[in-house]
């Protein structure tokens, strides 16, 4: 019930501030209002007005947090450490589905814990799926799907699926 309540709480926190303005105060006021429905959040997180957050009860946000227009955060175990930036048109999503019945429509949702370490950047257009792990400090290149962990700190990862690319300095 509380999953389906975070969801519902979610919508109408996205349409009733649709219409203010992407400045950091009004973006930090859509922070705190889904903040209230949220497992964990730290403070100054910031919120575009197209973003969709779904499912609030499962998502950890740390201090520091920007999310652009157009992501789509979505799962019961998302995790984001402090000062993260999410680019525009980004999915982060705590699950994955399972083949059922010739089909993947109606195959049960397989949870897969989502971790974005702390001082992390997802460039635009990127995909982080259950199971993936984005070190700290870490570069996720633009158009990159992440779908397993990786654990070099400082590194940029980029490609489908995403790859260590080089040691950042």
């Amino acid at each position: 019930m509380k999953v389906k309540l975070s969801i519902l709480y979610a919508w109408l926190v996205r349409t009733a501030t649709l219409l203010l303005p992407n400045i950091p105060l009004f973006m930090r006021f859509r922070g705190f209002l889904y903040s209230l429905m949220m497992k964990r959040c730290g403070r100054n997180f910031q919120v575009t007005s197209t973003a969709i957050l779904n499912s609030l009860s499962g998502l950890v946000v740390g201090n520091d947090v920007y999310i652009a227009h157009n992501c789509v955060l979505i799962g019961l175990d998302i995790e984001i450490g402090d000062k993260v930036l999410v680019g525009p048109n980004c999915i982060i999503s705590s699950a994955n589905h399972t083949f059922q019945d010739d089909a993947y429509r109606f195959g049960k949702s397989e949870p897969r814990a989502a971790k974005i370490g702390s001082g992390s950047w997802i460039a635009g257009n990127c995909s982080v799926v259950g199971g993936g792990v984005l070190p700290p400090m870490s570069v996720l290149g633009a158009g990159s799907v992440l779908n397993k962990p990786f654990t070099e700190t400082r590194g940029l990862y980029a490609g489908a699926p995403a790859g260590f690319i080089k040691k950042l300095q």
